[in-house]
């Protein structure tokens, strides 16, 4: 947190805050994001996402308010509340929309925390707020937002902001504060002396040398889960059958919040899939593709199928909207077919633990290949050891459905792989 926040926006105090080559930081979602229940919510078919953090205020104070404080005492410029609601186990409230939650942005945030800076709303955040519009932007903004994400009719927001305060639903003194953190974030930053951004780089984003770090992050992010008979890592003489639904899809390599908010499949953007970082490491033999392995299998050495989900973000991504942990048929029927004719290696793309574990005893080889985005040079770097995996699971990886949710501290943990492994 204190190099995110430092690298991003400077020293918290002193004439470094006043330079105007930082970004403000935003700490979000604030509070409770992360921890709502499962079906818990009622925004469209989402099944968790925006869904109700209920929790002791024990548990609130300990895991869900202690990163903010200390976000707050780095001196974070901006905090974004949570779609999400709070329930405060054994208070008589009940669930309460972040938006709208007056305790917990005035009271503790602002307060007792001394938050300085401005809370801005998420993406239409406050229609979500039980009542009309008007009801909405009163208590939104008397619960202690500060600046409101409109982003289709910022003309009726600011009309209805107005006439609130005209009848004094709205304190102007409210208003005036909001205004008033919201400048000092802006003067510190420069905004007002040089308030366009510096381009002088602007031509190296992409170059060379950032590919080179972000296939070095990848390299390190893969984890081997298992790997029986050396399988891995590949020779580069060897004759190689590449199957599977995520081998050279450079979209599904990406994963959502990418090239657009749900991302897309295929080649959208610049970058090298898995089969072509492959190719690129082992340029004199023969690596043949099959998607949905319907090829013939005879002849190779071994057999690498790239396996996992396709892009989503939110709660589009949400399991039960649309969505499982189980691998597709055809991935299924890939793995199943490449593996039962020679030794194989499987990759998971994914940003989740897939469940694999009907299949495991007939796989060599398991790689937990965490979206590696642009850089499937990275990921072939580790299958033929140019680099060593070095990974570790940053999660537990489930056994089946019926474990989740599964995290270290269970009473009963009997994972697939555990956390740390690799």
């Amino acid at each position: 947190m204190e190099t995110v926040i430092d690298g991003m926006q400077g020293a918290s105090s002193g004439a470094d805050l006043d330079r105007n080559d930082k970004v403000l930081t935003s700490a979000k979602h604030f509070v409770g994001d992360g921890g709502t229940e499962f079906g818990s919510s009622t925004t469209g078919s989402y099944t968790i996402d925006q869904g109700v953090t209920r929790v002791t205020r024990q548990e609130l104070e300990a895991v869900h308010l202690a990163p903010f404080a200390e976000a707050v005492r780095r001196g974070a410029g901006t905090v974004m509340p949570s779609y999400s609601s709070l329930d405060v186990i054994g208070d008589d409230e009940g669930p309460v929309k972040m938006h709208a939650n007056a305790e917990m942005i005035n009271g503790v945030l602002k307060g007792r925390m001394g938050f300085e800076g401005f809370v801005i709303s998420d993406w239409q955040a406050i229609d979500q707020i039980p009542g009309d519009y008007a009801s909405d932007v009163r208590t939104s903004i008397n619960a202690g937002l500060d600046m409101i994400m409109v982003p289709t009719d910022y003309q009726d927001f600011t009309r209805i902001l107005a006439e609130e305060v005209t009848a004094g639903r709205v304190a102007r003194a409210r208003v005036d504060d909001a205004v008033a953190r919201i400048l000092t974030q802006k003067f510190r930053l420069g905004l007002f002396e040089k308030p366009y951004a510096d381009t002088t780089h602007l031509s190296s984003v992409g170059s060379a040398a950032h590919r080179a770090v972000a296939r070095e992050a990848v390299a390190k992010s893969q984890v081997l889960l298992k790997n029986e008979g050396g399988v891995l890592p590949l020779k580069k003489s060897q004759k190689v059958y590449v199957a599977g639904s995520n081998a050279d899809d450079l979209g599904n390599q990406a994963g959502g919040w990418t090239i657009s908010w749900q991302g897309s499949s295929g080649r959208n953007t610049t970058g090298t899939t898995i089969l072509e970082g492959m190719r690129r490491a082992a340029p004199d033999t023969t690596i043949d593709y099959s998607k949905d392995a319907s090829a013939a299998t005879g002849g190779y050495d071994v057999g690498v199928v790239v396996v996992g989900e396709t892009p989503y973000a939110e709660g589009i991504g949400d399991v039960g909207n649309g969505h499982d942990l189980e691998l597709t048929a055809a991935d299924e029927a890939a793995v199943d077919k490449v593996c039962a004719a020679m030794p194989c290696a499987v990759l998971v793309v994914s940003g989740r633990p897939q469940l694999i574990g009907d299949r495991l005893g007939a796989i060599d080889a398991l790689v937990a290949s965490w979206l590696p985005g642009t850089e499937g040079d990275g990921v072939a770097d580790v299958l033929y050891g140019t680099r060593p995996f070095t990974g570790q699971l940053p999660v537990t990886w489930p056994k089946s459905e019926a474990q989740l949710p599964i995290n270290v501290g269970d009473a009963s943990y009997d994972p697939q792989f555990p956390f740390g492994w690799g």
